[in-house]
């Protein structure tokens, strides 16, 4: 994770349980990336654009797929939506697809908070995820 400090990487996790629902099995994880990104995107779209939205998925999703090859399948549709996310070919373990969803999560929230800086990067997620809790991300994070 290039981008990213170990707060936002504790973040995605805390995002991809929290969507998964704590659950580990495929149906479960699959989405749960994805229904985080989607949640985000309106706040994005409205922060830089829907160009810029897609800038931002293409280039975590290239950060990412560095580190997790399934991800390389993943495409940015027409409409700025991730297309290809919920099923993976070939078929990978739920483990993987996990690993996957928490590794652009990362890459997403630290190329956000490259650009607008981790407090507005948080705020946008405490907006969005109200029950979720910000504390503990890292020594630098404030709750």
């Amino acid at each position: 994770m290039r981008n990213a400090s170990p707060g936002m990487r504790a973040l995605a996790e805390r995002l991809m349980a929290h969507e998964a629902r704590g659950k580990r099995g495929r149906a479960s994880i699959e989405p749960a990336a994805k229904r985080v990104c989607e949640r985000l995107r309106p706040e994005l779209s409205s922060l830089v654009g829907n160009t810029g939205v897609k800038a931002l998925y293409l280039r975590a999703l290239a950060l990412a797929g560095a580190e997790v090859a399934w991800l390389r399948a993943v495409r940015v549709g027409a409409d700025d939506k991730l297309e290809g996310f919920d099923g993976p070919e070939p078929v990978v373990e739920p483990d993987e697809v996990y690993a996957g969803g928490v590794a652009l999560l990362t890459e997403l929230l630290g190329l956000l908070a490259a650009f607008i800086g981790e407090p507005l990067t948080l705020q946008i997620v405490r907006e969005k995820w109200p029950q979720l809790s910000l504390k503990n991300l890292d020594r630098n994070t404030r709750n």
